[in-house]
């Protein structure tokens, strides 16, 4: 009884030193989701990568980063979350500095599927930690907006970030940087991060774990590759059908296992189900949008990497303001009528955005930019904090996995789904221009392939045959870009629409700032 008691007072006079390391190492995770774009190209001339290796080497951390939260998750419940915490920041560093050395494109893509590891480890473990560390009420709500501010700063830092290195040193200093950082936080945590487990959880599901990504990997290679291939291609028909049949199948085992890593019957609370399809699709926008953006700011204003990463600058700073601030609001007029806010926020940016042309200024977007990240700032905070409040504290583990793979499923999403719906409309209004000319085939797929590819040929061409290819070339980008920013914002309008009817209205007044769970028993150390 006396070590349980010292055990809780260190708990809560380090509760909010605890969140800082929480903090500093998601920062890691959620910079390694869109950083490492802008060193695309300085690998493809480094280690003469293909586009299809290209390819793996961004997705091989994502399908693994999500086909293992929940597996993770679960294992840390069972096991001990702070050690599946530092284990995870150990591995996260072992593959950042993997990627930062590795010589060849097949190296790479394994290095960052270990990253991935490490990844799927840390962010469930860091949620679960701070929703047992900050048991009451308000301030839990108020540390989970400072976490989720964290997150989509991350986010929207990763270009920033990845320009300012690239501007500096080696291709490799994207991945390098990861490491010390990580190393210190894992020296943090084993004397801040106070452990919790719970004894009774159910044993961790690999076979769950291979299905998703399995069935993830097929999907977003469909979606991916449909461009190049077409939409009603055979292969990609069946990439497409045969991710959704293994889809289906993880969620057969998952309802029919004995310990499934997801819990279905976490979506019959609709706290829990609306909350997290919202913050899916805030995400969606998020990635998708800065994936765009950040390519048509260089691309077509003209301006680096390093330049296109300050000038979406914005987007972090309101939402970093904002986050914290939305649990406050919550409080006053409730959780639906706050996200309904933030969704109808980011679709309204969206829409501005999806108005742009290719004689169009930096000004003309940046009050988009502030609507965007307003938006997520509204949105996200509110919708993790109604995800971990609808569960008792001993199922935090597989619910704040449950809650980070809809976060990663939905960014996965946004860069396949809208870079796609570019990429369609680029290339079938670029092509016509360059069939039939006598142009080798090689050429042809390097203009169509990106906008990159159409310039670096315009540039090669010179005279009024280069402009005329090189602004044709940015004319097709922004439609495809109008195109998929449009279809964005519908997605998200329905998002808004959808929580507006399903999502309950909990923490209105101060009554509804208490939350409803179940009493459990919590095993602390």
């Amino acid at each position: 009884m006396a070590g349980e008691e010292k055990s809780t007072a260190v708990q809560v006079r380090h509760r909010w030193l605890t969140l800082a390391v929480l903090c500093v190492t998601l920062l890691l995770v959620s910079l390694d989701n869109l950083i490492l774009n802008v060193a695309l190209p300085v690998i493809v001339r480094t280690m003469h990568a293909s586009s299809t290796e290209l390819q793996w080497i961004v997705d091989a951390y994502v399908i693994v980063f999500a086909g293992l939260l929940l597996v993770l998750g679960s294992l840390g419940d069972r096991i001990g979350r702070k050690w599946v915490f530092v284990v995870g920041l150990a591995v996260f560093a072992a593959g950042s500095a993997a990627s930062a050395f590795s010589g060849s494109p097949h190296r790479l893509i394994i290095a960052r599927a270990c990253m991935g590891i490490g990844g799927a480890a840390i962010m469930p473990s860091s949620l679960s930690i701070l929703t047992n560390v900050f048991r009451e009420p308000t301030e839990r709500a108020r540390a989970i907006g400072i976490w989720s501010g964290t997150t989509g700063l991350g986010v929207a830092l990763g270009p920033l970030a990845g320009g300012w290195l690239l501007a500096r040193f080696w291709w490799g200093s994207v991945f390098l940087i990861n490491v010390p950082i990580a190393l210190l936080g894992l020296l943090a945590a084993l004397f801040l991060v106070p452990n919790s487990s719970n004894p009774a959880s159910k044993r961790p599901d690999p076979g769950g774990a291979v299905l998703s990504m399995a069935g993830m990997g097929l999907f977003l290679w469909g979606v991916i590759e449909a461009p190049n291939h077409g939409w009603t291609s055979p292969l990609i028909i069946g990439s497409l059908a045969g991710g959704l049949a293994v889809l289906g199948a993880f969620l057969v085992l998952e309802r029919r296992s004995a310990h499934p890593m997801l819990q279905l019957e976490f979506f019959g609370n609709r706290h829990f189900s609306a909350a997290i399809g919202a913050m899916a699709m805030v995400i969606f926008a998020l990635f998708g949008a800065l994936f765009l953006l950040t390519q048509y700011l260089q691309f077509s204003l003209g301006y680096s990497a390093y330049e296109a990463g300050l000038r979406v600058a914005p987007v972090a700073a309101v939402l970093l303001v904002v986050a914290p601030l939305s649990s406050v609001i919550v409080r006053f007029i409730g959780t639906k009528p706050v996200v309904f806010c933030g969704l109808a926020l980011i679709a309204t940016g969206l829409v501005m955005l999806s108005g742009v042309s290719v004689h169009d200024t930096y000004g003309g977007i940046l009050p988009a930019l502030f609507l965007l990240g307003s938006g997520a700032g509204l949105s996200f905070a509110p919708c993790t904090e109604s995800v971990m409040g609808s569960l008792p504290p001993d199922l935090a583990g597989i619910g704040s996995a449950t809650d980070s793979t809809a976060i990663q499923i939905g960014g996965a999403l946004g860069v396949a789904v809208l870079g796609s719906l570019l990429n369609t409309r680029f290339q079938g209004d670029v092509l016509p221009l360059v069939a039939h000319r006598g142009i080798p085939a090689s050429v042809i797929t390097l203009i169509t392939g990106s906008l990159g590819g159409s310039l670096a040929v315009a540039h090669q061409v010179g005279g009024h045959l280069g402009a005329a290819l090189a602004n044709a070339a940015r004319a097709a980008f922004v439609s495809g870009m109008d195109l998929a920013l449009k279809v964005g914002a519908g997605a998200v309008s329905a998002a808004a629409l959808v929580t507006l009817a399903a999502l309950p209205n909990r923490g209105a007044g101060p009554e509804g700032a208490q939350r409803d769970r179940p009493p459990v028993s919590e095993r602390a150390s």
